[in-house]
Parts: C-alpha cells; structure tokens; sequence
C-alpha cells in the first residue's frame, strides 16, 4: 500500500498494524520524522520516504493500493496527481481518497480564509471533493469509480474561540494566514473563524464538537 502525502503517518500507521506492507511518501521532510518516530513508538515496520504527489519516485504498477487522506488534494497541479495514482497502481488495484467537499465545514472554512488571504493562483483542493470532477480526473485509467459523501468528527475539550488559537498556534497553513496579516487583519481572521466554528458547533458545554463532511472516493485500476 502507499500512502500518498501522507504526513505523520495517521493512515499509514493504522494500516501498517492490520498487516498491509506501506510505504508513506510526502514532500514535507519534518513530517516524515515524525512519522518514523511515531511508527517506532507503534512498533510497526513502514517504509517512509520524500516524494511529490505530482512525480511520484516509484516504478508504474508497483502498489495494490495507492491511498491518500486529506493530502494529495492539496498539490497544485491535480491532473497530474491523478495521473501518478493511477500509474503506480497494478491493473486491478484500488485507488482510494479522501477529499473534503466544497460544501462542508472545511470548505467553507478555505472560504472565509480567502476572504482575508486570497489563495494561489491554482486550482481549489475542494474541487477533489466534486464527484464530478474527481470522475473526469480519473476517467483515464479506471474502470469503475465510486463516491460517498462521510463526516469526520472534529472534537475539542474547549470553547470555539480557544479552537481558534489552537489551530493559530499549531496548525501550519493557519499560523501562515495570520502571518501574512497584520494586527488589525489578524483580529477580524480570527472573529470571522470563531463565528465560523461556533455556527456549526453542536456541543453545548463549553467544548467544540463539529462534522466535516468529505468524499470518499474508490477506484479501480483498469
């Protein structure tokens, strides 16, 4: 199995441990250590190592199942990852992914971001989370594509604006857009999300309990 942009190693590590041979690939360097820290701790035997979604350091065919969850969506050039899953996918093999919609909380919160720091010029990540677009993407190569829309919890021992700071303190891509503000920027980023979190929060005990709707997304390998 690969597992694709695979960060610090939270689906290949499950999967390491229920008897799939992986290999994790993803071009942060700091957290490919973290990940063969975390899979030391785990006791489980994974091969991680640097690469790019778009250019893939692997051989055509060499994986049964070739993964990604919440990762390879955000790679600039989407067509060209579609095409490297596909490649280094055996004939019969599957394809998976998860991708977050457009129409979800985390989509909508890329919205109120690009309200206060415009994005690059590329692509939407969300636009994975399309059953019609990721259909086209795939449409070379596959011979069936399946898509669910799933919820994933996000759940939180504090109140939404503590959220907020978390994510500003600990969260690479958050910590970067306040960053590119300035104090009077980074105050009404920071409003705009904690009434973000606090509209679509479902618990009422002081804590942060909300659902972030995404694609699941399975492929056959023609």
């Amino acid at each position: 199995m690969l597992d694709v942009a695979c960060g610090t190693g939270n689906t290949a590590i499950p999967a390491a441990k229920v008897g799939a041979s992986v290999t994790g690939v993803d071009i942060a360097t700091n957290l490919l250590e973290q990940a063969r820290k975390r899979a030391v701790a785990e006791q489980v035997e994974i091969q991680f190592q640097e690469g790019d979604a778009e250019d893939l350091p692997f051989a055509d065919h060499s994986f049964d199942v070739v993964l990604t969850m919440f990762g390879a969506m955000f790679a600039p050039q989407p067509d060209q990852v579609a095409a490297e899953l596909i490649r280094v996918c055996k004939p019969g093999g599957r394809i998976a992914m998860a991708n977050w919609t457009p129409e979800g909380f985390v989509g909508k919160s890329f919205q109120v971001t690009a309200k206060m720091v415009p994005p690059p010029p590329m692509p939407a990540p969300v636009l994975w989370g399309d059953e019609g677009v990721v259909r086209q993407r795939l449409a070379q190569g596959t011979s069936q594509v399946t898509c669910t829309r799933q919820m994933a919890r996000f759940a939180y021992p504090f109140t939404p604006k503590e959220v907020v700071g978390f994510f500003r303190q600990h969260f690479g891509p958050t910590r970067t857009a306040f960053l590119r503000l300035d104090a009077a920027g980074q105050e009404a980023f920071a409003l705009l999300l904690e009434a973000h979190w606090t509209e679509h929060n479902m618990a009422k005990d002081g804590t942060t309990q909300v659902d972030g709707e995404y694609l699941d997304v399975r492929a056959v390998r023609a």
